[in-house]
């Protein structure tokens, strides 16, 4: 018996070593799978997708994911780097999860705030399969803000102090050393001196002896130098001012090709800036009287109604001694150049009649629009108001508190202007990153690579510090607001030298290298109208002033 079931064993193990042999030489091996490539599934910043056009604030510490459709080889995970824009990579350490599939890429050190990073992978990175990346990933981000505190915190009135005494130093300590006049812009040419700058300048240096910057004497001291250098030794045509000046040698700098003469609307701001330091040097003395005597001078020779061009019922801004009218540009509201009718009617010499300025100015009500936007009325302008020095420059002197003529309220006009521009920011419509309650002001200003006159309606992301400081008698809390933010979380890249650096783009995280006088004086002069009225008070004290805009123009005010 068991040599039977020995027998039939070994005749059953026969043909399965056969059929073991068979299969070795008659069937080749499998071919070995192909291998899989991988691909990016998702990428997170800690919790949030990333988005493949940018990313916008995202934590200086973030925990970066990356999700892949296949396991990683972890041997090629070099292929990821996180480059700072510009620089070089920094260092970086993997994790893994998700069995491989997903790469946890965490700084090794913090990134720097506010800065441009770009997280990239190249084709070196393969699967565990062997499978290379089918495309290369490249997903920028850009940092948070940091939200600390840049310097102590001090008290508003400090602060205001602060702000002032920092921005006057534009003026002071970088006017031109021969005319003492204001240079245009803290990175141009140092020779380049503006009128109407200097105008606003001129305005601070009351505000400055008042706050005891400088002394009364120092005050008097720069005023004699201006003063003689407009009276004796720059250019004039008709009296009027051109826009720029050679600081050295008074002669005009061409603003542009035809633009190389008078310029009525600096002018405007620079007789302004005189009256208002004429009526602050009222001493008795020898010194103070001949400051007042040169101001004169200078204040009846400007020949406005010769800039109706040929008696017409309107003014020019330019005239060219080479080009004569051929700009023709007419002075018609609502803009920033009412201050320039106001000065023509309060002239002692050359006056305009009212006729002027209705058909000229005002365009027989044309420019009355009597807009409503964000719930506010907007008697005057364009819709959203436009760019925020309209309501500053001619307001400077002329306090719009309670000041109303035919075609509208100004009190209304100024302060509902900076609260539709707060609004506007407040809303962000075009999801402009930085945009805030805290983070506003849309105004002419620097920009990246130029200049433009940014507002609601040409909104380029770009904020500059004077259109919401400039508006403080209008907008108190949020100017303040918009001031700690400013100095306390921005200051170390904005708050410089000469004060507050003209604009910034926190979208873009682009900081102006420059400071500009149009944009410097008043933010000095608006602060010191908010607390103090001071400049208010004076130019408004002016007698010229008073019947100009009450006899000639027609307006009322509790000041006139």
């Amino acid at each position: 018996m068991k040599k039977t079931f020995r027998y039939i064993g070994a005749l059953l193990f026969v043909p399965a070593l056969l059929a073991a042999d068979c299969g070795k030489k008659g069937t080749p091996d499998p071919p070995p799978l192909p291998p899989v490539p991988i691909s990016l599934v998702t990428a997170k910043f800690d919790a949030t997708t990333a988005q493949s056009s940018g990313n916008l604030n995202v934590r200086a510490s973030a925990v970066i994911r990356l999700s892949f459709s296949n396991a990683v080889d972890r041997g090629t995970v070099g292929a990821i780097s996180i480059v700072e824009s510009g620089s070089s990579a920094i260092g970086t350490s993997m994790g893994y999860e998700n069995h491989d599939s997903t790469v946890v890429v965490t700084p090794t050190a913090s990134m720097k705030y506010l800065t441009r990073y770009t997280i990239s992978v190249n084709a070196n990175l393969k699967s565990v399969k062997q499978g290379s990346l089918s495309t290369d990933v490249s997903i920028p981000f850009t940092t948070q803000l940091d939200s600390s505190d840049k310097f102590p915190i001090i008290s508003d009135n400090a602060l205001l102090d602060l702000v002032e005494q920092q921005t006057f130093k534009y003026f002071w300590d970088f006017g031109h050393p021969v005319s003492g006049l204001a240079r245009e812009r803290s990175n141009g040419n140092n020779e380049t001196v503006t009128s109407g700058g200097s105008g606003f300048g001129i305005m601070a240096i009351p505000v400055a002896v008042s706050r005891n910057f400088i002394t009364r004497a120092q005050g008097l001291a720069r005023m004699q130098t201006i003063v003689a250098f407009l009276k004796n030794t720059a250019q004039k045509f008709h009296g009027a001012f051109p826009h720029w000046l050679n600081g050295t040698t008074g002669v005009v700098i061409p603003f542009s090709t035809k633009d190389d003469g008078a310029d009525l609307v600096e002018t405007s701001y620079l007789m302004a800036g005189l009256l208002t330091a004429r009526q602050y040097f009222s001493g008795v003395d020898a010194a103070e009287t001949q400051l007042r005597t040169d101001i004169n001078t200078i204040w009846d020779g400007v020949q406005w109604s010769w800039f109706r061009q040929g008696g017409q019922n309107a003014l020019y801004w330019h005239w060219s001694p080479n080009y004569n009218w051929d700009m023709n540009f007419k002075i018609q509201g609502w803009n920033e150049c009412l201050i320039t009718y106001i000065m023509a009617a309060s002239s002692n010499t050359s006056a305009i009649p009212q006729i002027v300025y209705k058909e000229g100015w005002a365009r027989n009500g044309g420019m009355v629009t009597n807009g409503n936007y964000y719930g506010l009325p907007l008697p005057l302008g364009p819709s959203n108001g436009g760019p925020l020095f309209w309501a500053h420059y001619s307001f400077l002197g002329i306090n719009p508190t309670g000041l109303a003529d035919q075609y509208a309220n100004y009190q209304t006009q100024t302060t509902n202007h900076a609260k539709i521009n707060y609004e506007y920011c407040r809303a962000n419509p075009r999801n402009y990153y930085g945009y805030s309650n805290l983070c506003w002001g849309l105004t002419a200003s620097d920009i990246p690579g130029g200049y433009s006159a940014s507002e609601p309606n040409n909104d380029l992301g770009v904020i500059a510090p004077t259109a919401a400081l400039a508006s403080f008698p209008y907008t108190p809390t949020e100017s303040m607001n918009a001031l700690k933010f400013f100095y306390y979380k921005l200051g170390d890249k904005i708050f410089k030298q000469y004060g507050f650096v003209d604009a910034f783009s926190l979208k873009d995280i682009w900081f102006a290298n420059s400071t500009l006088a149009i944009d410097q004086g008043p933010i000095i002069v608006m602060i010191e109208n908010y607390r103090t009225q001071l400049v208010w008070n004076l130019l408004t004290s002016c007698p010229e002033v008073k019947n100009g805009l009450k006899n000639v123009l027609g307006f009322t005010a509790p000041y006139l």
